[in-house]
C-alpha cells in the first residue's frame, strides 16, 4: 500500500472520529479512538513511538515521540487545540526529515470542522501533484497542504 493510499484512509478515519466525538476532548482520547478506527480498517498502528535521532555523530535514543505511525510509512501528529500554529506544522515536517518518511499529517481535532484541522506534509513524496507538474496548494511552503475532502 502506498503512502497516498494510507493517507486517504487516515483522512477518512479522522473525519469519522471527529464527526462522532466533536472537538474539545484531550488529544489522548482522539489518539486511542483513531488508532482503533484505523486498526478496524486493517491498518498496522504504532502509538507513542520513540524515534532516535543522530546529532554531531551522537545517537539519542529518544529524540522525539511520534504520536502514531501507520503501516510503518505515515507519521501522524495529533493536536486538540483551537488552531494549529506554524510551529506545529514545522514539527511534522521535521519528524519526516529526521525519519526519512515521505508523508505525514498534522491532525488537529480542536477545529470545529475536521477538514480545517488536516495538514498534509510531504518529504520527497511523488504524488498526483508533483507527477503532473502542478504546484501544490499551501500556505507556507510547498511541503504543506491543507486537506479539503
Amino acid at each position: 500500500m502506498t503512502e497516498n493510499e494510507i493517507g486517504r484512509i487516515v483522512v477518512d478515519a479522522a473525519v469519522k472520529v471527529h464527526r462522532a466525538l466533536g472537538p474539545g476532548l484531550l488529544e489522548s482520547v482522539y489518539e486511542v479512538v483513531l488508532a482503533r478506527e484505523l486498526e478496524g480498517r486493517g491498518m498496522r498502528i504504532e502509538r507513542q513511538v520513540p524515534v532516535a535521532i543522530e546529532y554531531d555523530g551522537l545517537k539519542f535514543d529518544e529524540g522525539f515521540r511520534a504520536d502514531m505511525i501507520v503501516e510503518g510509512k505515515v507519521i501522524l501528529e495529533l493536536k486538540s487545540v483551537e488552531r494549529a500554529s506554524p510551529a506545529h506544522k514545522k514539527q511534522i515536517q521535521t519528524y519526516l526529515r529526521l525519519t526519512g518518511k515521505k508523508l505525514g499529517f498534522l491532525l488537529n481535532f480542536g477545529e470545529a470542522l475536521m477538514k480545517d484541522g488536516i495538514t498534509r506534509a510531504v518529504n520527497g513524496l511523488e504524488d498526483e501533484f508533483t507527477r503532473k507538474g502542478a504546484k501544490t496548494p499551501n500556505e507556507e511552503s510547498p511541503d504543506f497542504q491543507h486537506f479539503a475532502p
